[in-house]
């Protein structure tokens, strides 16, 4: 029996349903926030605006219920959304794997805003800190970084499964 095929259903449906699955990940996020008590570090807040993101163009996407063109639009943009996150996602997986040789863990985001604004902060974001290379909570073996990276990958493939279908839906299996 053939695996069903996701792209069956209307792009409106897969849009709606993306955006549930960003909201439902960015839940997750708040409760192991919130519930278990880890601190996000200032690349897990990136992820976190890049889901946010991911998640309204889902929902923009599947109230507008947009024709061939503007299903591949949304999916470009999806594309470069999931690029940027998981972006930023590999790059804390690598911190994680080989950490900064640093003795204690650095400054908060909202620390290095207030003292050295946004633009100058972004990119020692980017190198992250010594919080950003700690691994607080795994799941078969896979930190919050690496499951970040597998759900932008995952979303990246459906983006680009929605542009090669050009917004069609194949036919019911018999």
């Amino acid at each position: 029996m053939p695996l069903p095929n996701p792209f069956y259903y209307p792009p409106r449906f897969l849009f709606l349903a993306l955006f549930f699955v960003c909201t439902g990940l960015l839940g997750f996020g708040l409760y192991l926030q919130h519930g278990v008590g880890l601190e996000p570090c200032p690349m897990c807040i990136m992820q976190r605006y890049a889901f946010v993101l991911v998640a309204l163009v889902g929902l923009i996407a599947g109230i507008h219920a947009p024709g061939r063109g503007g299903v591949i639009g949304y999916s470009v943009l999806l594309l470069i959304l999931t690029a940027a996150g998981g972006t930023v996602a590999a790059q804390q997986s690598i911190l994680q794997r080989q950490p900064p040789n640093l003795a204690e863990c650095g400054p908060g985001f909202e620390y290095l805003v207030e003292s050295f604004g946004l633009a100058e902060a972004l990119p020692m974001m980017f190198r992250g800190t010594g919080d950003c290379g700690a691994i607080d909570w795994t799941f078969l073996g896979l930190s919050i970084a690496n499951w970040s990276l597998v759900c932008f990958i995952a979303v990246g493939l459906f983006a680009l499964g929605m542009i090669l279908m050009g917004g069609k839906t194949t036919p019911a299996p018999r």
